[in-house]
């Protein structure tokens, strides 16, 4: 098979989630150790830190990567999904793998996956940890593709976990309450492996620190440990690709000059999310990275351009100034309108498509009446109808139309927006990858 009967073969061959949803998720990690058996085990052959959260893993995930990469070390970055090709899921030192790498490794391992029948995912997973032993990685970063516990990189035993933070999605699989979110989440923490929590929560913080004494594990909430500069100055955008962040230690933290960033990941949650960033390197300053403040500061720059991140408070356009994000869930949406409040607008025009098997009211719900909203589908089988979404949008007070794609619902907004509006597209990462 070339490349794209590969990739085909990958997508319509087992079950994946992005497009069959709940029944591509696997209760327990058989496959995947199995799998990784057969493969020699390449998990255990490479150093890693491992990525959970409801929101900002993969923020959280790209910005170690490139802070590693500036430091000196080849680093692999294992993230879910892609939002164009495949191969953005497993790069080196920000470098997408090979089509061929792809090729090779299905065509030598069908029998493989004709005999374990493992989902896309856990073939995808499979094929990261073999390409980070094959290539001597010095460290992988790896998020979690869902949830922690049953997800199926968590066959790893990392250097490091980091958690980033608890909200609302999947409850289908991983439970209805944040308590049962946060307890599928903390079974990444491993027997004396330290683990870093991003930001405190109260609802769920107990869960954590329950399951780290358990586990015998230094555990740290970073967002005690650092606190932002009250300069009115930080957390506003220096210019239009440019977030500055000014962080000190909350102890003793006249002993410890601010740090001051520009980040060029410019939605004010990376507030949240740079606290576990950088208690993060600590840790693995302690387990004897030598990361300097220089390369932080350098990485953090352009996180965008050492590892391709895409669709994080993306500016796509600015005449008219058109911005782009993946978040989906509620605590998403939240972070999302915050950034659109910070901005001076006349008119609001959302471009917003979902997926059809989560309940989508919470966020209608939050969303501002006097927008006007273009409806539209993913390009995927779990899109939600936009006629569908249309009616479920009417009974919370949002109105606008329906149109038949994703990138024609955004050539409306752009057509009715004069200089002076702002046109925002996202509601779900699918909405995102046909547009950046």
């Amino acid at each position: 098979m070339n490349y794209n009967e590969t990739i085909q073969y990958l997508y319509t061959q087992l079950p994946m989630f992005t497009r069959d949803g709940a029944s591509a998720f696997k209760k327990d990690l058989t496959n995947t150790i199995e799998l990784c058996k057969r493969l020699g085990d390449p998990q255990h052959q490479f150093k890693s830190v491992h990525i959970a959260g409801t929101n900002g893993k993969g923020s959280t995930s790209h910005m170690l990567a490139a802070i590693l990469q500036i430091a000196g070390y080849k680093t692999g970055l294992y993230t879910s999904p892609h939002l164009k090709d495949f191969r953005e899921r497993i790069r080196i030192n920000g470098q997408m793998i090979s089509e061929q790498t792809v090729i090779d490794f299905v065509a030598t391992r069908r029998t493989d996956f004709e005999e374990i029948a493992p989902s896309f995912f856990e073939m995808t997973v499979a094929l990261a940890f073999d390409v980070f032993a094959k290539e001597k990685v010095d460290i992988a970063i790896v998020e979690v593709g869902l949830g922690g516990r049953l997800d199926s990189t968590n066959i790893i035993t990392p250097l490091l976990s980091v958690i980033t933070n608890i909200g609302w999605d999947h409850m289908n699989m991983l439970g209805d309450t944040l308590q049962l979110i946060a307890g599928e989440k903390a079974g990444i923490i491993k027997p004396g492996i330290p683990v870093v929590i991003s930001e405190t929560q109260p609802e769920t913080a107990q869960v954590f620190i329950d399951k780290a004494n358990q586990e015998d594990s230094p555990i740290t909430f970073a967002s005690e440990v650092w606190r932002e500069s009250e300069s009115p100055e930080v957390g506003k955008a220096e210019s239009p690709s440019l977030l500055t962040i000014e962080v000190r230690r909350s102890l003793l933290a006249t002993h410890y000059q601010p740090l001051t960033m520009s980040l060029d990941l410019t939605g004010t949650y990376q507030l949240k999310n740079i606290k576990g960033v950088l208690s993060a390197v600590d840790e693995l300053r302690k387990q004897g990275f030598e990361i300097t403040d220089e390369h932080i500061t350098t990485a953090l720059k352009q996180v965008k351009t050492l590892t391709g991140l895409h669709g994080r408070w993306e500016v796509l356009s600015t005449n008219p100034l058109t911005i782009c994000d993946t978040g989906h869930n509620p605590d998403g949406i939240q972070e999302v309108l915050k950034n659109i409040a910070a901005i001076n607008y006349q008119q609001l025009h959302f471009v917003i498509g979902m997926v059809n098997d989560k309940d989508i009211s919470k966020v209608l719900a939050m969303l501002p009446t006097d927008a006007t909203y273009y409806f539209c589908k993913p390009d995927i089988p779990r899109g939600l109808d936009a006629e569908s979404m249309q009616q479920q949008a009417k009974s919370f007070g949002l109105h606008g139309s329906t149109y038949p794609s994703v990138k024609a619902a955004l050539l409306a907004a752009q057509a009715n927006a004069t200089d002076q509006d702002l046109v925002f597209a996202g509601g779900s990462t699918f909405v995102v990858a046909e547009i950046v």
